[in-house]
């Protein structure tokens, strides 16, 4: 950056390098409200979607026209908004997570002077409706029915059991799946783990269970072409001419996969049945088997472990009902 003298004597920088701010460039981003520093900072672009609708939600609510209003929403407000919300019939789930998205913005203020309180901290929130969770879970059997179902004399069923097998032995996202990549297949104290790139760009790292290191690698042998460790894991194989299309699968793409085998297993019909009931299936499972309740955190990724525990289903296995305790 070169620099340049004015009347008064001050170095006054002067944005004449490539990739360095001009002066203008550099007031233009000190103007930049904190409101907006926050929105930008949320790294997970689902989380940044639905919280977007949230303030949305809200601001349209209290007549806001400018981010910087914010600095003048008082308990009050928040009241008034919840009690809106709660007319409108929304889920306990909802107004909590409409209420924590405007909380989580505060904080932010309040760290950066930017208000001197969170108006939201101390407004009630409404109850769970239950501690368990509502994505179901698959019973052992249909489990194993379902990592059954795909043809593995083709090369689509071959993609399509190593897909599942990694959702049920190993808990992960929709999204986590996707982004996965044949070099995230590593080995770390002579075990071969799976690079899982998870929400707000954290990384874990999980121990590849033996079946599905075996699924894996039967379906990458059978692809006809040479493949490179940037290459994404799982890709799509229908109209993929030997195999040359290096772009990763869709979410939407694996949903449907995984529909469509619960469909030919006859398992359909159970409400909300969808990827994620795969996630919460490993989680049950791993539970049910005495993994330690931090662990399985960890190993899921879950910021907190009170969300770990809505897998949680021991204290409400069929098996352990009194019920079944009564003898005549």
């Amino acid at each position: 950056m070169g620099k340049t003298k004015n009347s008064t004597n001050k170095i006054v920088p002067v944005g004449d390098s490539k990739g360095l701010l001009s002066r203008a460039e550099f007031q233009k981003l000190a103007k930049v409200p904190a409101e907006a520093e926050w929105f930008a900072n949320i790294d997970n672009e689902k989380t940044r979607r639905a919280y977007k609708i949230d303030l949305q939600d809200f601001m349209l609510f209290v007549g806001m026209q400018r981010v910087e209003e914010f600095r003048i929403v008082s308990r009050a407000h928040i009241l008034a908004w919840r009690k809106s919300l709660e007319s409108r019939n929304l889920s306990g789930a909802t107004i909590r997570r409409k209420l924590a998205a405007l909380s989580s913005l505060f904080e932010y203020l309040c760290e950066n002077n930017a208000v001197p309180t969170n108006p939201v901290k101390g407004v009630k929130r409404p109850k769970v409706d239950t501690y368990e969770g509502k994505t179901p879970a698959l019973g052992d059997d249909q489990a194993r029915r379902l990592l059954e179902a795909p043809d593995s004399s083709k090369l689509k069923g071959k993609r399509d059991r190593a897909l599942l097998s990694v959702f049920l032995y190993h808990g992960l996202r929709r999204e986590e799946l996707c982004t996965l990549k044949i070099r995230d297949i590593t080995q770390r104290r002579g075990v071969l783990h799976l690079r899982v790139h998870g929400k707000g760009g954290k990384t874990r790292y999980l121990p590849l269970h033996p079946g599905t290191a075996e699924l894996i690698t039967d379906y990458l042998e059978a692809l006809s072409q040479e493949v490179e460790p940037s290459f994404p894991l799982f890709r799509p194989v229908l109209n993929n001419v030997n195999g040359k299309i290096n772009k990763a699968m869709t979410t939407d793409g694996v949903y449907k996969v995984v529909r469509y085998y619960a469909e030919k297993i006859g398992i359909s019909e159970i409400e909300n049945l969808g990827v994620h009931a795969l996630r919460a299936t490993a989680a049950t499972n791993a539970l049910d088997h005495e993994a330690d309740i931090a662990k399985v955190q960890e190993w899921l990724g879950h910021a907190s472990i009170a969300t770990t525990r809505l897998y949680d289903k021991r204290k409400s296995r069929p098996e352990d009902s009194p019920t079944f305790r009564v003898a005549y």
